[in-house]
């Protein structure tokens, strides 16, 4: 689908862009060590003070604000099992502050309309994160190992969603139905959707989720007997989703059933040849990956096809949108600032003079389609 955020994925690096991507997929099941982060502002605030490290008409934002951001977001980082390197985090703080001032001048344009549309969006696209999880249990752990609140969230959401609103007012940017469709009949390779499976699985894993350590090898055979006992379970007619509930160790789809929708190319090969080779509703033999064991049920093979206009109309004007506002958005945040006259008062905080300037990034990812 195409990127839909444009404050999300280019001004809010924190959280927009996280919740889509969370449920892990079959390949690579999602992190469950993760350390919640807890509330920096306070102890912040008390051991080294919450001074001023920007500030400008309508600006201000303090070290306390600053550094709960980046704790947040490297909480959602180790919640993927990945990290910031080191070398990299001078540069982190120094985008995300660049994002904090961004969104309090788009803030400071806002209308009431703007507020309430961006409220509404916000809860529209919540909405849709917590369906892609597959339930609010899930969501709520999720939530739980990033160091957020839903109310968190929403409120994160909403100031982007708002400043998106800003942007287009401001910028004068209207994508109309004539332009969507000259896309969609210019770029006809980007609306074929390859051919696709509807899957679910039971994952049993051979690595340790805290350390990634292989399990030992008593412990592995421990894994495949008891996978042996549920494969037998499932053709002797128990219900798979109900077992992959109960029994799956992949966070990130036990609470679906397991299932996911996926075409070729996205999961380990081993995963991805068994999954093609099923008919609908059969049931594998147990396949290996690095990962563990699996059993996989087929519900659905999905042939290519072309995505009809009428389905891809809102994405290609958001995608064409995004294109717009990117390509003003710079000068405008350029004026915005001089406006505000905003002060870096942090000389670590201040981005060197041979960097590229901060806003939207130039290699903004470009438009795709594909499965919701």
């Amino acid at each position: 689908m195409f990127m839909k955020r444009i404050i999300e994925s280019s001004v809010l690096l924190l959280l927009a862009a996280s919740l889509p991507v969370w449920g892990a997929a079959p390949d690579q099941p999602a992190a469950t060590n993760a350390t919640a982060a807890t509330k920096p502002a306070d102890n912040f605030s008390s051991l080294f003070g919450n001074t001023v490290v920007a500030k400008g008409k309508g600006v201000e934002v303090r070290r306390a604000q600053l550094d709960e951001k980046v704790i947040r977001l490297k909480s959602q980082a180790a919640a993927r099992g990945q990290s910031i390197p080191p070398e990299h985090l001078a540069m982190v703080d120094q985008q995300v502050l660049d994002q904090l001032i961004q969104i309090q001048l788009l803030q400071g344009k806002a209308t009431a309309a703007d507020k309430t549309a961006g409220k509404a969006l916000a809860e529209k696209r919540f909405e849709e994160a917590k369906t892609r999880l597959g339930s609010e249990e899930t969501l709520n752990r999720q939530l739980k190992l990033m160091g957020t609140t839903r109310e968190e969230v929403l409120a994160e959401w909403t100031d982007s969603a708002t400043a998106e609103n800003v942007l287009k007012r401001e910028l004068k940017v209207n994508i109309s139905d004539e332009d969507a469709k000259k896309f969609y009949e210019d770029n006809p390779a980007r609306f074929e959707q390859p051919e696709m499976v509807r899957a679910s699985h039971i994952l049993l894993m051979t690595t340790n989720p805290k350390t990634n350590s292989e399990l030992t090898e008593d412990q592995k055979a421990a894994k495949r007997k008891q996978m042996e006992g549920l494969l037998k379970r499932v053709r002797a007619g128990e219900d798979f989703a109900k077992l992959a509930k109960d029994y799956s160790e992949d966070p990130g789809s036990k609470d679906k059933g397991g299932e996911y929708k996926f075409p070729r190319g996205q999961m380990m090969p081993e995963f991805e040849a068994a999954a093609f080779s099923l008919n609908t509703n059969q049931v594998s033999d147990i396949v290996t990956t690095k990962y563990g064991y699996h059993i996989i049920k087929l519900s659905e093979k999905i042939p290519a096809q072309k995505v009809e206009f009428a389905k891809a109309v809102s994405d290609i004007k958001d995608g064409l949108t995004q294109q717009a506002l990117q390509k003003q958005f710079p000068e405008y945040l350029a004026k915005l600032k001089k406006e505000a006259g905003v002060e870096i008062l942090d000389e670590k905080l201040k981005p060197k003079e041979t960097a590229e300037a901060p806003g939207m990034p130039a290699d903004h990812p470009p438009m795709k389609t594909g499965s919701k």
